[in-house]
């Protein structure tokens, strides 16, 4: 697609668009109803609906969306037998009557104003693609602490979305609200990815000449998992998958991406050299920890979280490490 194709789908000016938001729906029984809640309850002049594409959830999440559903007629339910989010979300919007498309997830919470502001700034940037800040909010004391990790460069990295920064053009953005006719003239979601489509469908958009927007004023309250096992399995497919992106779309890896498999090797190697070698080459290995407790130390907002802090960020990097070291090429 050419950049004039593109650039002519840009949102009308006004905030009286109608809007679908999508929703893929699986084992969200803790938070759907305060992420339903928060979507009905959007200040937004124009039409609006909201679409769950429900997967097989082994929780009470299907009671809770048919209740909601039951509730306000703007909430519609759509199957998605095989539970994966790409194939939920290309569901969702197949059925989807509204030229805007909302993409959020049912453990997180959109800000009062989100979709009036995204409308908004889609119309003055042109952009097909807007999001903002993914503003980690934990429940109990290990969330916080991973919700603490997330906001930092030290636990993510630089990415804008995680820790702020100004609006702009952007690579990817979370979550994000798209024009539909851009979103559907490249196919939408790539159902082949169970991670990172998201950062894969917006590789595309810019491929085809649009603008992916970032705008901090966004935010998304999001939920982080709640103990270390759901977060390593996380962190592991976000590593697995985003060497399949890579793969995918050659010229796309930056250090960004590197850093935890090069963490992982340099680390690995050390302990191995130093325990057949020469202690002195446990060094490299012993920086990483003591960079750890330092970092952990300073962005730590209590000693309760100073101390699982450590854990937590080597959980996330060596996870997603050893998911991106161990992709296989035949993911995708």
């Amino acid at each position: 697609m050419s950049q004039d194709n593109v650039n002519s789908k840009q949102t009308p000016e006004g905030e009286n668009l109608g809007v679908s938001v999508v929703l893929p729906i699986l084992n969200e029984e803790r938070y759907l109803d305060g992420a339903i809640r928060a979507i009905l309850a959007q200040r937004y002049d124009g039409p609006l609906e909201v679409i769950l594409a429900l997967g097989p959830s082994k929780d009470r999440t299907d009671e809770i969306a048919a209740a909601l559903a039951a509730a306000d007629p703007r909430v519609r339910l759509v199957e998605n037998p095989s539970g994966r989010t790409a194939a939920a979300l290309n569901l969702a919007i197949a059925v989807s009557r509204y030229p805007i498309i909302c993409r959020i997830d049912g453990h997180a919470e959109i800000s009062p104003t989100y979709i009036a502001d995204a409308v908004r700034t889609m119309s003055q940037t042109g952009a097909v693609n807007v999001g903002g800040i993914m503003a980690a909010s934990g429940v109990g004391a290990f969330e916080r602490a991973v919700a603490t990790a997330m906001r930092s460069p030290l636990g993510v990295g630089a990415a804008r979305f995680h820790v702020g920064g100004k609006a702009g053009p952007a690579d990817t953005v979370y979550l994000g609200v798209f024009n539909k006719e851009a979103l559907q003239a490249v196919g939408g979601y790539d159902e082949r990815f169970t991670r990172a489509q998201d950062w894969e469908l917006n590789f595309r958009l810019r491929q085809a000449g649009g603008i992916i927007w970032f705008d901090p004023q966004l935010v998304v309250t999001y939920r982080p998992r709640p103990n270390f096992r759901a977060l390593a399995k996380q962190y592991f497919e976000y590593g697995r998958w985003r060497r399949a992106v890579i793969r995918s779309h050659k010229g796309t890896i930056n250090f960004r991406y590197l850093a935890p498999p090069v963490t992982v090797a340099i680390t690995a190697l050390s302990l191995l050299l130093g325990a057949l070698v020469n202690p002195v080459l446990f060094l490299p290995a012993g920086l990483y920890l003591l960079g750890n407790l330092v970092g952990s130390f300073v962005i730590g907002k209590d000693l309760k979280e100073k101390v699982t802090l450590p854990a937590i960020l080597a959980t996330m990097h060596f996870s997603w490490g050893i998911g991106f070291i161990t992709s296989p090429k035949g993911l995708v």
